[in-house]
């Protein structure tokens, strides 16, 4: 059995990747980082292409693919290291949304205009019941809500409810972390008006299942570009009046990497398809494959700066971007460890 991407496929990862490789430089990164640009530059060019509107239906403006389409997408921008809230509102907003049959934003959120974030944190963090609803107004505070510049946010309750707000109704503060390329922030809501979109737990689950394998992917994209600059770094650095790539030990620590990291690549495809398809096995692939890309690229990203040595620390070379966004990957949407116990359940090997 063959299996890999169409045609169609290989061509929109090619025209994704001409695209970020013109419009995300490392100086946009490192600006972005300094808190001397935006990431509204990127994501509308993004939605010029129709990647905001990846899952929404074409009678809704969308462009109506699939999630191995999404996967494909994630992949090349976290090779990237592009800012933007497709993860959030490309993928989990929009499948929501659409499912939901809260049809009225998608428009407006597949021509890139309007940018929906997700707080989640009362059904996957520790902290439950921190945000409560009364009369169709919120109280409390979710933190590490995804895109600190949304223009409203779906927010989920611990009892499954997921009311929408807009970013004006709340006192939102943006949090430090050590990934720069994307933002999240703390949302603090009193008395707040909101509207319920859906008290369905199960549809909540899903569109996180969702947003895991996506992140899977923005690790593999990570992780291959940590790799390729390893490689093209062996290949220049020159010791002894030889280049660092002859030496054995260098060669083991890059093919022990590409080794590890190649699987990975089928294991996304596969975990995307696995949605498209309706598969059994969709939710159990989508945990395994986000809790295994988190160890495979945490992995490479230690290897990859060992292998550029003290240059690999320096910001000169801008790998620590690269590598904090692996790192922000591994705890967003749950941890390896909790997302693992999670696939347990799920197979019913535990309760």
């Amino acid at each position: 059995m063959e299996f890999g991407l169409s045609q169609d496929q290989l061509l929109l990862d090619d025209s994704v990747r001409k695209f970020l490789s013109a419009e995300v430089p490392l100086d946009a990164i490192r600006s972005l980082a300094a808190g001397e640009g935006s990431d509204a530059s990127v994501w509308r060019g993004l939605a010029d292409m129709g990647l905001a509107g990846v899952l929404i239906p074409e009678a809704h403006g969308g462009a109506e693919m699939g999630m191995l389409d999404a996967v494909v997408i994630a992949e090349a921008l976290g090779y990237a290291a592009c800012p933007g809230p497709f993860l959030s509102t490309a993928v989990m907003a929009s499948y929501l949304l659409k499912e939901a049959g809260a049809t009225d934003p998608l428009a407006r959120m597949a021509a890139g205009e309007y940018r929906v974030g997700i707080a989640f944190s009362d059904v996957i963090g520790a902290r439950k019941g921190q945000v409560t609803e009364s009369d169709s107004k919120l109280s409390g505070q979710s933190l590490f809500a995804f895109d600190a510049e949304a223009d409203a946010y779906l927010v989920a309750l611990a009892d499954g409810q997921v009311l929408m707000i807009e970013a004006s109704e709340v006192k939102r503060a943006s949090l430090t972390t050590i990934d720069k390329t994307r933002s999240v922030c703390e949302l603090t809501f009193d008395a707040s008006p909101a509207c319920l979109v859906t008290d369905d737990m199960a549809l909540v689950k899903q569109a996180i299942l969702r947003g895991r394998a996506v992140q899977a992917a923005d690790t593999l994209g990570a992780a291959q570009y940590m790799l390729d600059q390893a490689v093209a770094y062996s290949l220049e650095r020159k010791q002894f009046n030889r280049v660092v790539g002859s030496f054995q030990a260098v060669k083991h620590m890059c093919a022990e990497m590409a080794s590890q990291l190649e699987p990975c690549r089928a294991f996304v495809w596969y975990a995307g398809h696995a949605f498209d398809e309706a598969s059994d096995d969709a939710a159990v692939t989508a945990c395994h494959a986000k809790a295994h890309l988190a160890e495979v690229g945490q992995f490479v990203a230690k290897t990859s700066t060992e292998v550029h040595g003290g240059m690999g620390f320096t910001d000169l070379l801008g790998l620590h971007y690269w590598f904090k966004r692996i790192g922000f990957n591994r705890q967003l949407l749950g941890s390896p460890e909790a997302v693992r116990q999670e696939a347990a359940v799920l197979q019913g090997l535990c309760d």
